[in-house]
């Protein structure tokens, strides 16, 4: 029988953009990783940058996401999930792995309280605030718990949807909402004493 699912039935597969140059991976055309990497090379990058706070270390990330791209591409089932959401889990796994090297200043022991005020926004809105400020948001984040980090990663630099960044984080969406929202009273914390130029910048 043909026709459209009901509601309660099975769901249609999420519509995946890079469908065709996994095809094109999966029949081995080498320059399919080039069109792949033109696509996701800037995002991945600037995830793990986000997250361990060194380029040449963000770098090699990134590079280490695509040769997994790169083996993984002819295995890959289309429909089942989004590649980019894929490649943003593997950047998560491999910036936990550089991460777990140092020790967390800051354990995840805060209240699942929600912190949306106007100063948590006005410190996380980088695109509103000078350059000096953006350096000491940045350095406070690399304060905060890797979970933590991520979750504002995905959320406040690369503004995915929460459905998405919990899929990534391999988390239940209202786990990633009681996640990120320590995150953001992490961040207030480190930034309080900064809070008057934070404000007026």
């Amino acid at each position: 029988m043909t026709g459209t699912h009901s509601a309660s039935g099975p769901q249609h597969p999420p519509y995946d953009p890079d469908a065709d140059i996994l095809l094109k991976l999966a029949r081995g055309q080498s320059s399919a990783l080039g069109e792949l990497m033109d696509r996701h090379l800037a995002a991945i990058k600037s995830c793990a940058w986000h997250m361990v706070g060194d380029e040449m270390i963000a770098e090699d990330i990134a590079q280490e996401v695509f040769i997994k791209a790169w083996k993984q591409a002819p295995n890959w089932q289309v429909g089942k999930a989004k590649f980019s959401t894929w490649l943003y889990r593997v950047t998560k796994n491999l910036c936990y792995d550089r991460l777990r090297k140092k020790t967390e200043i800051y354990p995840e022991i805060l209240p699942d309280m929600v912190d949306d005020g106007p100063l948590a926004n006005k410190m996380i809105e980088l695109k509103q605030t000078s350059t000096a400020q953006k350096s000491r948001v940045e350095q406070a984040m690399t304060q905060l718990p890797e979970r933590q980090r991520m979750a504002i990663t995905l959320c406040h630099y690369r503004e995915l949807p929460q459905i998405e960044a919990a899929e990534i984080m391999e988390i239940g969406v209202r786990a990633y909402e009681s996640l990120l929202a320590r995150g953001r009273k992490n961040l207030r914390a480190q930034l309080q004493r900064h809070k008057q130029e934070l404000l007026e910048g």
